[in-house]
Formats: structure tokens, C-alpha cells, sequence
């Protein structure tokens, strides 16, 4: 899936957010915004903007399951319908065939309803209902009891599915509100000053890391990404989330993972830090919302947030959750 770019908030959203934060000039004697207090409300507007675009990813596998769930009742409820319509063809030979030679009038009337319960109605009113073989009768009444269920079913689930289409629209809203914030924030900035600001964090490649089987593989893909994009939704190729560059990591050693950092807290055996091999998943935040991959030596390599793109941290740089060993 093509993931765009989020576009930059407008002039006027901008000057507007800057009256709110207390950063406009309102006169020509006010200083200029404080660098350490930018970068601070940047990353808080990144990371909040991370949060909704994981619950976004939740939401998407969420509606990803519901619609299979759904193509899976309606192919139940087709063949209900065919269950249903051979057991009534069943019970109306049966009937036929008792009062063959008598009068069909009120049989007739029984045998053209289209709706079940109109059919099973009818039928009870026949006077000669006790010579219809029960057995048949019993037949259609569970079939059309079955039909029933499954038709709920699938109501059900069409009212989950626009449930979560509409937290979609609403998790993409705030991913570039938030986003859109702190856009606004940097262009307030210097270059130079901006430039220094990106910049912070960021760790040099160690010399080299010893990996071994599956988790090399992962490894090495994640560290040739260094410098890519970070764009929200995305994994790869040249873009990545969080949980979008490490589920592509993963996928070179043969693993899936799921695209959401609270998903793959679940999808292998917790590790303690103190056991921690170059190519394990390392979470952050409470509750979970960013994910990055185990060098060793104390680093990671992680999808940052968009002002930074992919690149090697601290293990500790963020509020560190635990970690996982996939495969």
C-alpha cells in the first residue's frame, strides 16, 4: 500500500497554533522560542502523533480480521440458504404426496410462502398437520432457526466493521493534526537551529555488531534503512513507522509480525534487558506505542518519528516497557 506523506499544516494553523502555545510574537520586544522547549514540545507532538497512527495500525487488523470474519458468515448464510430451501422442498413433497387426490387449497396456500415463518405458520394451521411426518417438520424448523442466528451474525459484524472504519477516520485526523503541530513548531525555527534540533539523539553506527541465524538477517535490513523516511502507516520501501520497519526486519528472516507495536508485544517470549541479543524487538511507553531493534552495546535501530527518520539510539533514550525475541 502507497502510504503519502502528511502535508504540512498551512501559515494561518501555524500562526494560530503559536497564539495558543504562547510562541507568537505579540510584540517586537518578545524573545524567540527557547530550542530545549521546542524540541520538548516537538517530541511530545511526534510521540502523541505515534500513538494515534499505532492505534491506527491496531485498527486496521482489527478491520482486517472483521472483514474476514464477515466473507466467512456470508458464505455460512449462503449455504444455510441452500440447507434451508432443500429441507423445504423436502417437507412440501411431503406434504403433497398426503394430500394427493384431496383438496390443495390450503396446502397450496402453505407451499408459495416465501418466509419461513409464514410457512411454518400456515402449517400449524393445517388441519391435518399431524399427518405431516414430523421428522421433516423438525428438519426445517432447526434449519430455519440456523438461518436466523447467521443472519444476526452478519448484521453484527457489519455494524463492528463501521464501528471501526469510523476510528480510522478518526485515529488519521489526529495523526496529522499532531503532526501538522509540530511541523508548524519547527518551521518557527532557524535552519540552522532546526537542523540542530533533528540532529539530537542520534547515536553513530557502532563499528560492528556479531549477529548469528534468523535475527541477522533482520538486523542487517533494519541498519541498511538508517537515514530512510519516517512517514506514519508506512513499511517500505523507502518509508518506514515504527512497527513498519520492524515487522519488514523481521520478514527477511522469514518471520511475520504484525503492523502494530502493541501486537508484536504478543508475538514471542519476553525477554529481560539483562538477556538482550542484537535483532530483539525493544518496546517503549506506556501504553505501548514504539517499537525498535536490539544492536547490541546499548543501542538500538528504530524508525524515530519525521523530523529524525530511521536511525540508532540509546536503548534507554525512551521510557523503556520490555522486550521480545521473535521466531
Amino acid at each position: 500500500m502507497h502510504h503519502p506523506r502528511w502535508r504540512i499544516v498551512t501559515a494561518l494553523s501555524g500562526i494560530a497554533l503559536f497564539a495558543t502555545l504562547g510562541l507568537g510574537a505579540s510584540s517586537p520586544a518578545q524573545a524567540e522560542p527557547d530550542i530545549e522547549d521546542v524540541q520538548a514540545r516537538v517530541d511530545r507532538l511526534y510521540h502523541e502523533a505515534e500513538q494515534a497512527s499505532e492505534r491506527l495500525n491496531d485498527a486496521e487488523l482489527e478491520l482486517a480480521e472483521l472483514e474476514r470474519d464477515l466473507d466467512s458468515l456470508n458464505a455460512d448464510q449462503q449455504r444455510q440458504d441452500a440447507t434451508l430451501d432443500a429441507a423445504r422442498d423436502e417437507l412440501q413433497d411431503s406434504i403433497v404426496s398426503q394430500y394427493q387426490g384431496q383438496s390443495l387449497a390450503a396446502v397450496g396456500e402453505v407451499i408459495v410462502s416465501d418466509d419461513p415463518s409464514g410457512f411454518l405458520s400456515g402449517l400449524s394451521t393445517m388441519s391435518a398437520y399431524q399427518g405431516v411426518q414430523a421428522q421433516l417438520f423438525d428438519a426445517y424448523a432447526d434449519q430455519a432457526k440456523a438461518l436466523d442466528l447467521r443472519a444476526k451474525a452478519t448484521a453484527e459484524r457489519l455494524a463492528e466493521i463501521e464501528r471501526t472504519e469510523a476510528l480510522l477516520a478518526k485515529e488519521k485526523a489526529e495523526i496529522e493534526e499532531k503532526h501538522g503541530e509540530a511541523e508548524a513548531l519547527l518551521e518557527r525555527l532557524e535552519e540552522e537551529e532546526r537542523a540542530a534540533l533533528l540532529s539530537r539523539g542520534s547515536v553513530r553506527l557502532p563499528s560492528g555488531v556479531e549477529t548469528s541465524g534468523r535475527a541477522s538477517a533482520a538486523l542487517e535490513y533494519a541498519m541498511a534503512q538508517v537515514g530512510d523516511s519516517y512517514v506514519y502507516g508506512a513499511a517500505g520501501p523507502n518509508a518506514f513507522d515504527c512497527s513498519g520497519l520492524t515487522m519488514m526486519a523481521w520478514a527477511q528472516a522469514g518471520v511475520g509480525l504484525p503492523h502494530s507495536s502493541s501486537a508484536q508485544y504478543g508475538s514471542g517470549p519476553h525477554i529481560p534487558a539483562s538477556e538482550l541479543r542484537p535483532g530483539d524487538l525493544v518496546f517503549y511507553y506506556s501504553p505501548i506505542s514504539h517499537v525498535g531493534i536490539y544492536i547490541g552495546n546499548g543501542l538500538i535501530v528504530h524508525a524515530a518519528n519525521p523530523g529524525a527518520g530511521v536511525r540508532v539510539a540509546e536503548l534507554y533514550s525512551m521510557p523503556y516497557v520490555g522486550a521480545v525475541r521473535p521466531g
